[in-house]
């Protein structure tokens, strides 16, 4: 532990000075310093307490004494690389293939997500003779070069990107602001099928796919939640065209949705991905992460005549810690907590979408839930500066929430999974306030709603393309500038 503790402007200025200039902070024209943390709360300087609304690593709480006892236990005794035999790793593996389909058998550990997506190409590529990865708009899948490859939501920042020959883009099966919509008869199988156009666009250039990866609940793309089937119907184009599927759990597994250990699994007991991987949440905020495949592929990645060593993936501390984060999962039954909060914060959240006409969509599973903000209901105009508006005067109400999406407009909910219905209440309660506060100021009115058979709501129009918001006697006026922080902070972060 440090023993040297600085002013918060020391500490910034020795960030500014020594750490890469690329490395954001939120808040940056006033980030917070904490300094301990427990629980779904984190604390600063100042000993203050925020509640932490987005913090999906510290699974089972920030510091849970029960894992922070089995790392120290083991660290006092042993710890070294997987060539030598210990029972913590067999024992973990073990535990975690439980969980999962019987076919998902070998596990591969690594120590981040971004570890374990890359090992999961380097596994299809081996497998299938393929070189060719199809994976979605707006995905997040990783740091390292392989995946930002793969990864729309980082290369379409970058200057003058231009994307690989061997990645293909599909779009992603989102039912509120994609291609296809709640409205269509069977988005499933319309945004299925245009997985299968872009392997046949990839056939006619003479390429082979090697696989298919998407976040079972995109994340970064903004809370996005296929449609029930998608996953089942890419799986069959893709293995036809002699591919496999991984499923990239790194953000939503360990039981946030609630109804399932894995949010994959919501797609039906029909589907099983070839390789899973795993990271984030894995270790509650050690550095440690898995996938987990089929025989048949790992034995053909033997068959490459490599051999794969990582020189601390599996150590005997960090499979300490995995059995702890999965004992407090089960002890204290924080899935069933994700599915009974989780419901309930989306219950209160849908109730703010009918008083509030920013609100223009509620969405998620278990303790993963999204919020999208709009300026008109009817064109789904994003409200990226209002979203943005919002988590700061969060923060200045010590409530951590983040924004994030193709248009950064949705505020996303995926905290700690001790997190309680108190905590729902009072966050939803200050959103509620901003909202009203926010409205106000662009003359935003709830119009008198005509519901439609599907349950969807037809407003009359609130704002036009060009931000003239249309008071009721039909006058108009230019938005006031009430996001003062969104100019100064507009670089997206990821979390």
């Amino acid at each position: 532990m440090a023993t040297t503790t600085f002013d918060k402007q020391k500490t910034i200025d020795l960030r500014r000075k020594y750490v890469g200039p690329s490395c954001k902070v939120f808040f940056s024209h006033d980030p917070i310093k904490i300094v301990r943390a427990r629980g779904q709360y984190m604390y600063n300087e100042k000993d203050e307490k925020y509640l932490d609304c987005i913090n999906n690593v510290a699974h089972v709480g920030h510091c849970h004494p029960d894992v922070v006892e089995a790392g120290t236990k083991q660290m006092e005794l042993l710890n070294t690389n997987s060539r030598f035999l210990h029972d913590n790793l067999v024992l973990y593996a073990q535990r975690l293939q439980v969980t999962l389909p019987e076919k998902l058998s070998v596990c591969y550990f690594v120590n981040s997500g971004s570890e374990a997506n890359d090992l999961a190409l380097r596994l299809a590529w081996q497998y299938t003779g393929g070189k060719d990865i199809i994976t979605l708009e707006n995905a997040y899948h990783g740091h390292v070069s392989s995946l930002i490859d793969i990864s729309p939501y980082k290369f379409h920042q970058m200057t003058g990107a231009e994307t690989s020959q061997h990645v293909h883009v599909a779009l992603s099966p989102d039912i509120y602001r994609g291609k296809y919509r709640e409205d269509h008869p069977d988005p499933a199988t319309a945004y299925a099928e245009n997985v299968k156009d872009v392997i046949e666009q990839a056939h006619e250039k003479g390429h082979k796919i090697a696989a298919f990866i998407a976040e079972s609940l995109q994340s970064c793309g903004g809370q996005v939640i296929p449609p029930v089937g998608y996953f089942q119907k890419v799986a069959q184009h893709v293995r036809n065209a002699g591919g496999i599927f991984i499923a990239d759990e790194v953000q939503v597994g360990f039981g946030r949705v609630g109804t399932h250990f894995w949010a994959f699994q919501l797609q039906g007991e029909d589907f099983v991905p070839d390789i899973v991987t795993m990271g984030k949440p894995i270790g509650n905020g050690h550095p440690m992460s898995c996938v987990i495949t089929t025989r048949e592929v790992a034995e053909s990645f033997m068959l490459s005549g490599m051999e794969y060593f990582n020189t601390f993936g599996g150590n005997p501390v960090s499979c300490a810690i995995g059995l702890a984060v999965l004992d407090v999962i089960e002890k204290e039954d924080l899935q069933g907590n994700a599915l009974h909060v989780g419901g309930y914060l989306t219950q209160l959240l849908d109730d703010l979408k009918k008083r509030h006409p920013l609100v223009g969509d509620v969405r998620g599973r278990g303790l993963f839930v999204g919020l999208e903000l709009v300026r008109n209901r009817d064109k789904r105009t994003p409200a990226t500066a209002e979203a943005q508006d919002v988590i700061y005067r969060l923060k200045e109400q010590r409530i951590l929430l983040s924004a994030d999406g193709p248009h950064r407009n949705v505020l996303k909910f995926k905290p700690p999974m001790c997190f309680t219905r108190e905590d729902a209440e009072l966050a939803v309660g200050k959103i509620d306030q901003i909202l009203t506060d926010l409205e106000r100021a662009l003359g935003l009115h709830m119009h008198e709603a005509v519901i439609s058979e599907n349950d969807h709501s037809k407003r009359k129009e609130l704002s036009d393309e060009n931000g003239l918001v249309h008071a009721s006697n039909g006058s108009s006026h230019k938005h006031a500038s009430t996001i003062p922080h969104s100019k100064k902070n507009n670089k997206r972060l990821r979390t």
